[in-house]
């Protein structure tokens, strides 16, 4: 038995990193709009189109179109939080975990299989709405699945990780090229507790 759906289709798709901040611009205040890649801690209009293209990120607006849009994201990465990634559209938990730790951390663990184990009944899910750290005066609802995992071949000491391209350009406009990336990452072991 199916109901009704008053908004069908609330998932904004665009077909350009101009559309989007064209849509974009009048619906967030300029001061914070205007701060997006330019303040530290923040990604640009082009990070959010490829999040958008990639499925990562969805936008979600409802049938008023003065109201502003809410960002809907599979994890946050922050500074002073454990190591995190955005899950792929219909990708398990144990492929995400998987992922998540060869990019993050696979210029010091390498490749190899069976690096990464998850603690058995650890898993917790935790819905979080704010506004968003990257993207500063849109909403965002933040679904964080999280499980605490063995990492084999970590260092014993604090230690920096490079990490590659987040996103590959297959389009003539290099929209990748535009986006920011960190590509330098800085580990220190923390006590259980205060994570």
């Amino acid at each position: 038995m199916s109901h009704s759906n008053p908004n069908p289709n609330p998932h904004r798709r665009f077909a350009t990193p101009q559309s989007l901040s064209d849509w974009l611009k009048p619906r967030l205040p300029s001061d914070s709009f205007d701060s997006w890649g330019v303040k530290p801690g923040t990604k640009n209009v082009h990070n959010l189109f490829l999040e958008l293209s990639e499925g990562e990120t969805t936008l979600i607006n409802d049938n008023d179109d003065s109201s502003p849009p809410e960002l809907s994201d599979g994890t946050v990465r922050d500074r002073n939080r454990p190591l995190s990634e955005k899950m792929k559209p219909g990708e398990t938990l144990e492929a995400a975990v998987a992922r998540a730790v060869r990019e993050e951390l696979g210029s010091v663990i390498g490749d190899g299989d069976g690096v990464v184990r998850i603690v058995p009944d650890s898993y917790v899910k935790k819905v979080e709405e704010r506004v968003s750290v990257s993207y500063p005066g849109l909403p965002a609802r933040y679904v964080l699945h999280s499980v605490d995992a063995v990492v084999d071949g970590l260092p014993d000491g604090d230690f920096c990780t490079e990490e590659g391209a987040e996103y590959e350009d297959t389009g003539e406009n290099r929209v990748a090229d535009a986006a920011i990336c960190c590509k330098k990452h800085y580990w220190r072991w923390v006590d259980a507790n205060a994570v």
